[in-house]
């Protein structure tokens, strides 16, 4: 695979990919930029509608010869039974999985610590922490099975920045940033790689939703930080267990 992506020109020739909250924002961007670099991208999110329109996107990005381009796979993350029921399909369909892109979540409330309401912590655990945790135990064994799998997670400057009223949020990317260190130290012997990428401060709609007052046009647009995920998937990579920053 690696020589075929030095014979065409892009970098992630033959190589599949998931992505999940891949309906809009940081997920949609990541989704079209593998599209563009020859990966086959399985792009998850929780409507339907949202990944057609990325799905139009990208074959209207590749034109001609996009049939096999992309899988759509409806699924709320926090339903984690449906994360091994993918990881099972996709072992029927191909047998490995080259790149893992854990980008989907929820911002929650902004609140003091005790004023969150506890079906807002729940739910917010379950997609930001145990939801990822569930997509290694399920992906693990597909990565090991690539030539070079690779893993990437998005994370926040508030993981390790103590940010007043950010709690929910900040606890979950604090604790997504050690379950992935953690696992990037058991899979050192093999071929996979494991890595956070906080894409700073980006227009999208959780930004917007945390800063109602800002002016999106002052930040990066989200295509503007997908040639670090490009890096981070290459089967060149050596990067493990890292917090990369986009910014």
């Amino acid at each position: 695979m690696a020589g075929a992506a030095r014979r065409s020109g892009k970098r992630l020739e033959g190589r599949i990919a998931l992505i999940t909250g891949a309906s809009r924002g940081i997920g949609a961007a990541v989704a079209r930029r593998f599209a563009r670099e020859g990966a086959h991208v399985i792009l998850v999110a929780r409507t339907t509608g949202g990944l057609e329109e990325v799905d139009d996107a990208i074959k209207a990005d590749l034109k001609e010869g996009s049939g096999d381009s992309t899988t759509l796979v409806p699924l709320d993350l926090a339903e984690h039974d449906g994360i091994d029921r993918l990881g099972a399909a996709i072992y029927e369909r191909s047998g490995r999985l080259d790149i893992l892109v854990g980008n989907a979540a929820t911002l929650g409330t902004l609140s003091p610590m005790g004023h969150i309401d506890p079906a807002v912590w729940d739910e917010l655990i379950a997609v930001n922490v145990t939801a990822n945790w569930r997509l290694i135990r399920s992906f693990d064994p597909l990565l090991r099975a690539a030539e070079a799998g690779r893993a990437i997670f998005v994370t926040s400057g508030v993981a390790s920045d103590v940010s007043p009223y950010w709690g929910a949020y900040a606890v979950s990317k604090a604790a997504l940033e050690m379950m992935v260190k953690v696992y990037a130290g058991e899979i050192t012997k093999t071929s996979v790689r494991a890595n956070l990428l906080d894409p700073g401060a980006v227009r999208t709609g959780m930004r917007a939703q945390a800063f109602p007052g800002e002016d999106p046009s002052s930040l990066p647009h989200p295509d503007e930080v997908t040639d670090c995920f490009v890096e981070l998937a290459e089967p060149a990579c050596t990067r493990n267990g890292e917090v990369v920053r986009a910014y």
